[in-house]
């Protein structure tokens, strides 16, 4: 056989078991299978933990892809995850992207929560948000603040506690709390004693209360028929009540008309008010009648009659009451 195709045939033949050996090491691996379509999801993530290429992605537990690739944006603020997920498995919008880890030191994965399967589907090329992985360093580090928090407020309830002991349970606090409960003691009984006395006195007046109690509600009662007596009254005289009261309105009226007549002059009280020489006159006329009537109470009205002339008085003239 010639050498030259000796060479050719165990090359393909080596070729042919590389390509058999790359085809098995993809099928078995957590890689994606070549004979099964897939189409891709665009992950993006705060943070991606220890999650690799070639993770499993997880359906209710059910292999449905892999992870092709993490590529970090220039920012460096996300990170975005590329999924080849197969085609025979159908995912929703709604459905929750979670990074978790199996067992405490398993391998990460990429885990799909269904929830109310709401169309539409998601397509090839498709951004979803996914929850970043449970962070154990993190978890220990808000617990040590945590538990620092707790160990500053132990400390501060021991100074508390130091403090009440110091400041409300010393001897004299006690002594006189003592002292105050054997006063409530002494009170309550006291308090004890004049309920009793109380009792015995409502027991021994009984008859004396319940007459008393009798005779408020017999006065209730008339009180309640007074009133309905009283209310049959103004019911029956509503008409000569409403007519009492339009009398009274006019005679209100009348009387604040005289009064403005008063007050601007109008008629005999009015310019007797507003003219001063008939005021002078009207002064002069009672002035004479004081002294008349004086003159009758001391002389008498035998004297009046028999004697014409009257002892001087100091009547004054028609004439010196004219105003000049």
């Amino acid at each position: 056989m010639d050498k030259s195709r000796l060479e050719t045939k165990v090359g393909l033949f080596v070729l042919l078991g590389l390509v058999l050996l790359a085809v098995l090491l993809i099928q078995f691996s957590k890689g994606t299978s070549i004979f099964r379509g897939t189409y891709e999801l665009r992950l993006h993530a705060s943070n991606v933990g220890g999650l690799k290429e070639r993770a499993s992605v997880l359906l209710a537990g059910v292999q449905v892809g892999s992870v092709s690739g993490v590529e970090l944006p220039p920012d460096g603020k996300s990170v975005t995850i590329l999924l080849r997920i197969y085609k025979n498995y159908k995912i929703y919008h709604d459905a929750r992207f979670v990074i978790q880890q199996s067992g405490f030191l398993g391998d990460q994965y990429v885990a799909i929560i269904p929830t109310d399967n709401q169309l539409p589907l998601l397509q090839d090329g498709a951004d979803v948000e996914c929850e970043a992985p449970f962070n154990l360093q993190e978890t220990a580090r808000a617990a040590a603040g945590f538990i620092q928090r707790i160990d500053e407020t132990a400390k501060k309830l021991d100074a508390a506690v130091t403090d009440v002991r110091r400041l409300v349970l010393n001897e004299q606090t006690l002594t006189n709390f003592a002292d105050t409960i054997n006063n409530l003691r002494t009170i309550s009984e006291q308090a004890t004693g004049t309920v009793a006395s109380l009792n015995a006195l409502v027991t021994a007046n009984g008859t004396q209360i319940d007459l008393a109690v009798s005779n408020v509600v017999f006065f209730s009662q008339d009180l309640i028929h007074l009133s309905d007596d009283a209310h049959g009254l103004i019911s029956t005289n509503s008409t000569e009540i409403s007519a009492a009261v339009k009398n009274i309105k006019s005679s209100t009226e009348t009387l604040k008309k005289l009064t403005d007549d008063l007050q601007s002059g109008n008629g005999l009280a009015g310019a007797l008010l507003k003219n001063e020489q008939l005021s002078t006159n009207v002064q002069a006329v009672a002035a004479n009648l004081a002294v008349a009537t004086s003159n009758l109470n001391r002389l008498g009205l035998w004297h009046f009659l028999w004697h014409h002339e009257l002892p001087p008085t100091n009547i004054p003239s028609r004439e010196t009451t004219k105003q000049p």
